[in-house]
């Protein structure tokens, strides 16, 4: 069996988290040996680059959370840093619109939450939000002017170039099956039987982030389950409905934002994502099933307890993702004008959810550590907004292992 290395650290996870958090790490301590692995034989293959592409402002996030600390830092460590590497963003604002009064509670709340993080918005009333967005309807909203745009795939990108500038590898398309802790350090071996040795790791595997947990000796809590997020796409002559970013008020129970309409920096506006419990971890295709993926969604507790308790909403996405004529009925409720044949296909994306064995949608961001590893067991959205100040969280608990 040949190996690589020996590193000082090695990051599993070629995304936009990973990429980060080798930066700061590099950025500390020059001269490190590091490695960034990843199963896919590019950068940024999974979440990074299938999402909406929002830069959020921290409204969203219960106060004193890892959620509402690390994306508004994120969110300004963000925009600096795509200012100094020439890599475009929009401030286009985003309305969280209140439709009815049966809203207007949940978006008092919205409001006390930005005002507690630090978060710049103002109310606005029905007039108010269609001088923002002219063809959107509602009593009230939320106008966030520092919410943006960004493709986070660029920044990737960008990242792992400064990743190897200062002088950290790149090892693509290793995907880790197993780990043997050593006295000092640990020895991961790849899908080839190739082994990688390291002193120090740091899983930043998003999808696959509980496996190579637990292949590290770490809890089976919680499990990752693959929710599929499809979204359509305005077509180019109906784009003027949308000026920047149309959000519904989330429901409180549930850790997504809902389906919303977002504009691009490629120009396209998006409808969506739906949030549908899938049978692989890279279902972007509805009908790709891996066998593992499902078996290890179906054993775990948590996932009959979560679906005794939201039966009712997932039947809702279910229909709203067979029917396009309901999809886009959900939307025209914001933007009425809008038609069914005004959208045409996008594309779709995997959200790595923490499931807890309780049946609990784990919210926050959540960090494993034990001696020379720290693990990213959950980092769904606004990783990406956040990723900056995540590194810097991470980096802080690593440097401790290595010391």
């Amino acid at each position: 069996m040949s190996a690589a290395g020996p590193y000082d650290v090695v990051v599993v996870g070629a995304g936009i988290v990973g990429l980060a958090t080798a930066r700061e790490l590099l950025a500390r301590r020059p001269g490190l040996r590091l490695a960034v692995v990843d199963r896919a034989a590019q950068v940024a293959a999974h979440q990074t680059s299938r999402n909406s592409g929002v830069i959020h402002a921290g409204i969203y996030y219960a106060p004193g959370s890892l959620k509402a600390r690390l994306c508004v830092d994120g969110a300004r460590r963000m925009y600096a840093y795509c200012e100094r590497r020439g890599i475009a963003t929009e401030r286009v604002g985003k309305l969280v619109v209140a439709l009815d009064d049966g809203d207007l509670p949940g978006l008092a709340e919205l409001e006390r939450r930005a005002a507690v993080n630090g978060v710049r918005i103002r109310r606005v009333d029905g007039d108010g939000l269609r001088e923002i967005e002219p063809h959107c309807t509602g009593v009230a909203a939320l106008h966030s002017p520092d919410t943006g745009i960004v493709d986070f795939a660029v920044v990737a990108r960008a990242l792992a170039e400064d990743v190897r500038g200062a002088g950290g590898e790149l090892l693509l398309g290793r995907e880790i099956r197993s780990i043997v802790r050593r006295a000092r350090g640990r020895t991961l071996v790849d899908q080839h039987g190739e082994a990688i040795e390291t002193v120090a790791l740091i899983g930043c595997a998003g999808g696959w982030s509980d496996r190579l947990a637990v292949a590290d000796g770490g809890p089976q809590d919680p499990r990752i389950v693959p929710f599929r997020g499809a979204y359509l796409r305005l077509r180019p002559e109906a784009r003027h409905l949308v000026r920047g970013l149309i959000y519904p008020v989330p429901n409180p129970d549930l850790p997504f934002l809902g389906v919303h309409l977002t504009r691009h920096v490629s120009g396209d506006v998006l409808l969506g994502p739906t949030a549908l419990l899938v049978g692989a971890r890279d279902a972007y295709a509805l009908h790709r099933v891996r066998r593992r993926d499902l078996g290890a969604t179906l054993r775990w507790p948590g996932t009959w307890r979560v679906a005794r308790r939201f039966w009712r909403p997932a039947l809702t996405e279910l229909a709203t993702a067979a029917s396009r004529r309901a999809f886009v009925r959900g939307f025209a409720r914001y933007v009425p004008e809008l038609r069914v044949a005004d959208v045409q296909p996008g594309w779709a994306g995997v959200r790595a959810q923490a499931l807890a064995r309780d049946g609990r949608l784990v919210d926050d961001f959540v960090f494993d550590e034990r001696p020379g590893a720290v693990h990213v067991r959950n980092a769904p959205s606004p990783a990406a907004t956040s990723s900056l100040a995540i590194a810097d969280l991470i980096a802080d608990r690593a440097e401790a292992t290595m010391t």
